[in-house]
């Protein structure tokens, strides 16, 4: 005997093997066609039947079924509820075969629109008001997939249907899974073999390589798009009264950045003392006098938490309007929290005289890395014939600098770290800071990449007074006991280097506070920080009554951890493009390039000439800066990959003394901790 039965919604013939009981308690072990050990109870049973055989039946009840009118047999069925055999005389007449019982019974278990199930064999059929909205999404439906179809036809050759082109971007950044756009190009990608991204680039729909990676990241971090919104600006009153009630300096301060830099967020003074030694400014842009907390531009800030930069271009946190208000540009005094240490002749620091104000700076000068950096030398620092502007300035930044950098070092050592080496780097060690130029030529953009060593007199001038000045905040914020964004780094890990919102000491750079407060017009760390400092500065010692953030601020706390998370992945976002641009400048001369590269660890090594890192596995058993020449082919800019064939490595190494100042300027943290470093700027000219 066979038994016609339902089981996961499909219709399925077993034969009986062994019956037990009788009537409705009577089960059968049964063979489905699919040779399936099966149990079946009377309750679950539609139809019994001794022949035609069992295959044979429902080879001829699927052909029939197909040919059935599911209108006609839902004009046919009664409006209560009925069972197979009942609607089959109805359908088919008197005496309807096994097959035709069979293949009404898989008419009906597949027509949900037409008959609603009531059990085991049981249907009832739909209202007519149901029936008709059911049929109309069938046909809607039927429509989708037939112009799912069209697109996926017209994406495999190539071209990227029109009526899709407005949403392209959420179609490859953010896809609707359920919608027939997105299921017509993954369709049209399994055919062709194509990543999405691949696919819509052949099309025309994603211009470039490059204009996926940027449309990744701004879907990710700015879905609203990078443009500044029109009506964000400083309220003119506000601004003005906070201008009004500064001081003017009594200084002739000058900034020192690459040439690339927009946002100038900090410069020097220098004034002689009548009793002897200077009095040094460290100077920094306030747009916190006039950014309110929680007003719209601390909003816009906020939710940025950083300028970003990369090759080519970068996205301000504040908007050009607000930067022009603020940047400390030559020609007129701009407002300013300054921060004072007198030193002696010797160029040896008084933290007593430390003092901290907010006021008027005028500026005189803003100079360029690219005019000074190769005129500015120990010896020329000392000669008064020299030319060039703010010599002696600069002499006296130089000698306090060399004390202060001497002092940390001790520090580093103390804290069982190695000295870090003061001045330019070995010149044959690997150059960790690149300016990357892109121009259009006759249509093509083209890129190069421009090396430099960092370690000048220049860098070191900066270096050092933006680390005093950072780590003088953070001892001024901790002494009143203040909270602030504090940069802290101790003991060993990925997690050693943190923000948190109350002091620490920071290992690396032998610093007992540090708190980032020289770049508030480009991270908003800087900007809060500087909103608790410029309480101090007007209030003193009552400035933790009126501060925008008190003790164990739970808002200060969310902003620390904010901020950490954005500032990685903007840091991300640069080293990607930083990546993609090396590959264009690998590729567009050519199918491959011939490079020289070194030896790093596990078999990655990096290209001498720029900042692109690859696996070479041939090195992977060689010492550190072990030097190979290599030749880089099959660059894919989608993926940033390209294969490395290696040619010859060279058996002569560098001396273990070079490869001990390598490691330590490539572990060394002080460069990324220093606020308004030019190699960011560079990329953003």
């Amino acid at each position: 005997m066979n038994l016609l039965y339902e089981e996961g919604g499909d219709i399925k013939i077993a034969t009986v093997q062994s019956a037990t009981g009788a009537g409705d308690a009577e089960s059968w072990q049964a063979t489905s066609l699919s040779g399936k050990k099966i149990k079946l109870k009377a309750k679950e049973v539609w139809l019994r039947f001794e022949k035609p055989d069992a295959q044979g039946v429902m080879d001829e009840a699927t052909a029939l079924s197909k040919d059935i009118d599911l209108q006609l047999l839902w004009d046919c069925a009664p409006d209560e509820e009925f069972g197979l055999v009942d609607v089959c005389l109805e359908y088919f007449g008197a005496q309807p075969t096994i097959p035709q019982q069979a293949s009404l019974a898989i008419a009906l278990q597949g027509a949900p629109v037409f008959f609603r199930r009531k059990g085991r064999g049981r249907f009832q059929r739909a209202p007519l008001e149901q029936l008709q909205a059911g049929l109309a999404a069938l046909e809607r439906k039927q429509k989708e997939l037939e112009q799912q179809s069209v697109w996926q036809q017209e994406l495999i050759a190539g071209t990227f249907p029109e009526a899709l082109r407005s949403s392209a971007k959420q179609l490859l950044f953010s896809p609707d899974k359920n919608t027939s756009a997105y299921k017509a190009l993954m369709a049209a990608c399994t055919e062709s073999g194509e990543s999405p991204a691949q696919l819509m680039i052949r099309c025309g729909a994603i211009d470039s390589p490059l204009a996926y990676h940027q449309g990744m990241f701004l879907k990710a971090h700015f879905p609203n798009g990078a443009q500044h919104s029109q009506g964000i600006a400083i309220d003119r009153a506000a601004y003005d009264a906070a201008v009004a009630e500064l001081p003017l300096a009594q200084v002739q301060a000058f900034s020192i950045d690459d040439s690339g830099t927009t946002e100038i967020d900090d410069a020097l003074s220098v004034t002689e003392l009548a009793e002897g030694g200077h009095r040094i400014g460290v100077h920094i842009a306030a747009p916190g006098l006039a950014i309110a907390k929680d007003d719209p531009l601390d909003q816009l800030a906020r939710s940025r938490m950083s300028t970003v930069y990369f090759p080519g271009d970068k996205i301000t946190m504040l908007p050009d309007s607000v930067i022009e208000q603020f940047s400390l540009d030559a020609g007129v005094p701009r407002p300013a929290l300054s921060i004072y240490v007198d030193i002696d002749g010797d160029g040896l620091v008084d933290r007593s005289t430390l003092q901290m104000r907010a006021e008027l700076v005028p500026m005189a000068a803003n100079l360029r890395l690219e005019d000074l950096e190769h005129l500015v030398s120990e010896d020329s620092l000392v000669d008064v014939g020299a030319s060039y502007p703010y010599r002696q300035e600069l002499s006296i930044l130089w000698k306090a600098a060399k004390h202060l950098h001497a002092g940390r070092q001790e520090k580093r050592v103390a804290n069982g770290l190695r000295a870090e080496q003061l001045g330019l780097i070995d010149p044959n060690a690997l150059a960790r800071d690149f300016h990357f130029q892109i121009k259009d030529v006759d249509g093509i953009q083209r890129v190069e990449i421009i090396p430099r060593q960092r370690g000048s007199i220049l860098d070191t001038i900066v270096a050092e007074w933006m680390i005093f000045c950072n780590s003088a905040s953070g001892q001024l914020l901790a002494d009143h006991g203040l909270p602030g964004l504090f940069r802290t780094q101790k003991g060993w890990g990925p997690l050693r280097t943190r923000m948190q919102t109350t002091p620490g000491p920071h290992e690396g750079l032998g610093l007992d506070y540090y708190a980032w407060c020289t770049s508030p017009l480009r991270r908003y760390s800087d900007l809060v920080n500087q909103w608790q400092l410029i309480a101090l500065a007007k209030h003193g010692v009552t400035a933790k009554m009126v501060a925008p953030f008190p003790p164990r601020d739970a808002t200060l706390m969310g902003i620390a951890a904010d901020f950490e998370s954005c500032y990685q992945a903007y840091g991300e976002y640069q080293d990607r493009l930083e990546k993609f641009w090396c590959l264009r400048w690998v590729a567009q001369d050519g199918e491959s390039k011939t490079v020289q590269v070194r030896h790093l660890k596990e078999g990655m090594s990096r290209v001498e000439l720029v900042p692109l890192h690859l696996p070479v596995p041939e090195l992977a058993n060689h010492p550190r800066m072990t030097r190979a020449e290599v030749v880089i082919a099959d660059v894919d800019l989608l993926q940033l990959s390209a294969a490395v064939r290696v040619l010859e490595i060279e058996t002569k190494q560098d001396d273990p003394a070079a490869q001990e100042v390598q490691e330590a300027k490539e572990n060394t943290e002080v460069v990324d901790e220093v606020p308004n470093n030019p190699e960011k700027d560079a990329g953003a000219a």
